[in-house]
């Protein structure tokens, strides 16, 4: 892994120094809380392109001022209806593994590779998540690098997969998770229909977008596409194409939901230590 400090071209004085060669790099010198200037946002936009995992250190951002961040870069993505925020903040989503007593419950969400909101007709550019309480060690975030997986396949099977699509369902992530999704979500989220690879506009490389959302290929039978599906995921969440985040206290992650998979470790004392992150999404294009 490199780590030569880049200095970012801008306004404000920031440094982003590589945290690994699949993906990640951190962010150090910005206060969130506050507008960029044009330079400033466009050199954490480049950034974000050529890293695919930003880590903002040191934050400590309210709803609104994470709201106003995300803002900087698109219009922010609303959850699923089991996912929106209280309040006046529905469109700030509350991770954590709290019971109704607002006490740890043991279980952690989001453990599954999957990409945020690829059953959308516009699936996510970017989810933003923001630390607040974390265990003193673990819960790491996980990422798989789609676009050097797809890199990885073989020429035969590249050619395999070009212009096939694959129907992404949130209403099939309800089953296999062990419930049914209500009507209501079902209208909002109905299946949608993508290219199993798709081209990152900026840099035109390719990558695989699949995960937990994905149901099956439109090119074969249902139980054909799903066994495709999980050798490809295999294939994919292999180490050497994931980068781990251990997060540290005031943390902010922005990664690029167009080329990564990712998952929740619960690699700690889920039942003993509190896990509660703020995240937002920005909408992003339809992919091609």
């Amino acid at each position: 892994m490199s780590a030569i400090m880049e200095r970012a071209p801008s306004a404000q004085n920031f440094d982003i120094r590589p945290l690994s060669d699949i993906a990640g790099a951190e962010v150090i010198g910005l206060d969130l809380s506050q507008s960029f200037d044009e330079a400033t946002r466009q050199a954490v936009y480049d950034a974000f392109i050529r890293h695919h995992v930003l880590a903002f250190r040191d934050q400590d951002l309210t709803k609104d001022e994470q709201v106003a961040f995300t803002q900087q870069f698109g219009a922010l993505e609303r959850h699923v209806a089991r996912n929106r925020g209280v309040g006046d903040h529905p469109l700030v989503h509350i991770v954590h593994n709290l019971g109704p007593d607002g006490e740890p419950s043991g279980k952690v969400a989001s453990q599954k590779w999957h990409t945020d909101k690829s059953f959308r007709e516009l699936p996510s550019l970017a989810t933003i998540l923001h630390a607040r309480i974390m265990p003193p060690n673990g819960g790491d975030t996980c990422f798989a690098n789609m676009i050097v997986a797809y890199e990885g396949l073989s020429d035969a099977e590249k050619a395999e997969l070009g212009g096939v699509g694959v129907i992404h369902s949130w209403e099939l992530s309800c089953q296999k998770a062990g419930r049914l999704a209500t009507p209501e979500e079902i209208a909002d989220a109905p299946p949608m229909t993508h290219p199993l690879v798709r081209t990152q506009p900026e840099t035109g490389r390719k990558s695989l977008f699949m995960g937990e959302h994905a149901s099956h290929l439109d090119d074969r039978s249902f139980e054909a596409g799903r066994a495709r599906l999980a050798e490809l995921e295999a294939h994919a969440t292999q180490e050497r194409f994931i980068y781990r985040h251990r997060w540290q206290p005031g943390d902010v992650l922005m990664w690029d939901n167009r080329c990564l998979l990712h998952r929740a470790d619960a690699n700690f004392e889920a039942a003993k230590y509190k896990r509660v992150l703020h995240r937002t999404c920005l909408r992003g294009t339809a992919p091609a």
